[in-house]
């Protein structure tokens, strides 16, 4: 399905795009971390963690090959503990909720694709109406290779009906936004995780969602 030259599809990372969590996941991955003998510095997270896949950085962080049970295991350990402390405090990012909705008016294509897991991705729906805005979502289980792997975003946009470089994705991390720009899509990042500063080669940078608009995204694809 091929869609009129002056629309585009629109793609979103999760964390620290939809919802303000990264907070919380520092949080959880370093007590994590401690409980097992590591403490991680912020270098670390922001290099080696923030953006990639629990499969990813967990045998990264122990420093030997795993088995998928072992992971799986880690990971809802860690997740756990983040959707714990961070239930009270889930929120859309400020200034989504109308962003979704003038996005739906218009019919431009919408997806999620997070390398987070799915039971964080119905965790977040569970407590915020960020879902009732999205058809198609991607998350850790549909990718073989996470980012900055172009993967996700080339699954996405064709799952959309377009070429990589007819989708804007919207991207908080510096392998999220690597992963995006090698796909060949627009990149507006979201400065949740990284200064204004971190962000190269993108079309713009927002702090969160309160001063963006459709005519603003659309003026990208003119």
């Amino acid at each position: 399905m091929m869609h009129k030259a002056n629309t585009f599809g629109a793609i979103f990372d999760m964390d620290g795009v939809l919802i303000d969590s990264n907070p919380y996941h520092k949080k959880s991955l370093k007590a994590f971390a401690k409980s097992h003998g590591y403490n991680l510095n912020e270098q670390e997270l922001r290099e080696k963690i923030y953006g990639r896949q629990n499969k990813e950085w967990i045998p990264n962080l122990f420093d030997r090959e795993m088995t998928f049970e072992e992971i799986d295991r880690f990971a809802r350990e860690k997740e756990l503990h983040f959707q714990k402390i961070f239930e009270k405090d889930v929120k859309s990012l400020h200034g989504l909720i109308t962003f979704l909705k003038e996005l739906q008016s218009e019919n431009v294509p919408r997806a999620i694709a997070t390398s987070a897991p799915r039971m964080n991705v119905d965790f977040v729906f569970r407590h915020t109406e960020i879902g009732n805005y999205f058809g198609l979502v991607l998350d850790d289980s549909h990718v073989k290779r996470g980012k900055p792997d172009p993967e996700i975003y080339l699954k996405a946009s064709e799952l959309l009906g377009f070429e990589p470089g007819g989708c804007v994705v919207f991207e908080d991390s510096l392998s999220g936004v690597e992963a995006a720009q090698r796909a060949g899509c627009k990149v507006i990042a979201v400065a949740t995780t990284h200064s204004h500063e971190e962000f190269e080669n993108v079309s713009m940078i927002i702090d969160d969602f309160s001063a963006i608009t459709l005519a603003d995204v659309s003026k990208l694809f003119e």
